[in-house]
This record gives C-alpha cells, structure tokens and sequence, in this order.
C-alpha cells in the first residue's frame, strides 16, 4: 500500500493506472467517489451503509461497476498530523481492500474533506468527501 503525498509531493503512480475508486472510510458509513486519471475529476457514487463482510460485498459491486485500476483511501489524522484510533482503522481496511481484491491501494490523508463536504451543502458528506479525496490524490499526480 503507498502512503499518500504530501501537499508538495507527487505520489509514484504508474501512468497505466487510470481509472480510480475512492473510499472514505467511516465505522458505519463509507462514501464511495470514482474518477480518473486523464480528466483529474472525481464523482461520487454513494455511500455503503454497512459494516464487516457485508461492506466488502457492497464495495464489491462498485468495483464491479466501475473497474477502477487502483483504490485511493482516505486515511484521517489529527489537525497536528499525529495518528490516533480511526487512522488505524483506515490504514488497516486499505490493506484488507488490497487483500481481497488484488488492487493497488493509496493512501491520502485526508483531514478537513468532511468538514469540507459539508461546508460545500453536501447532502451526502461521505460520498463528497470521497470524492474530494479522489481529487486531492489527481492532482498530486504528475
């Protein structure tokens, strides 16, 4: 799994992937986005509304859908940038994704991208905010 770039960093991304599936990644509520490469945009696609195993089979209908070449995951950090308990959890799920699913997996940090999503009037916040991850990790690409 990559960790995600620092607002001046590129992260290393083969330019064979193009087609992206976010996930922002919640205990009850995981917002789904899709975007690719070649347009730098991002849309979301809704929110999964469960939780264990059956998380992973509604994710897995995205996947279906969308056939993304690589997985983006938004890993939360304090306003400081220390870890705590949901980083853990996050960074762990991108690995399960990995596991399951045999895609490439990167991580973003994505601090502010609810608060973000709901400053903008999202009426669905996580799938906006997965969607503003994806578009954080575009435009880091080169």
């Amino acid at each position: 799994m990559s960790q995600a770039p620092l607002a001046s960093e590129a992260v290393l991304v083969p330019v064979s992937l193009t087609t992206f599936l976010a996930i922002d990644f919640g205990l009850k509520r995981t917002g789904v986005a899709v975007g690719n490469r070649l347009m730098r945009s991002a849309q979301s696609v809704g929110t999964v509304h469960a939780q264990g195993d059956a998380r992973f089979t509604l994710l897995e209908k995205h996947l279906k859908e969308w056939q993304p070449d690589a997985i983006v995951i938004g890993v939360p950090y304090h306003p400081d940038g220390a870890a705590h308990e949901n980083t853990a959890r996050a960074k762990k799920f991108g690995r399960q994704l990995h596991g399951r699913f045999s895609l490439p997996v990167f991580e973003v940090d994505e601090r502010y991208s609810t608060t973000e999503a709901l400053a903008s009037g999202a009426r669905d916040a996580d799938a906006a905010s997965a969607c503003i991850i994806l578009e954080q990790f575009l435009r880091s690409l080169p």
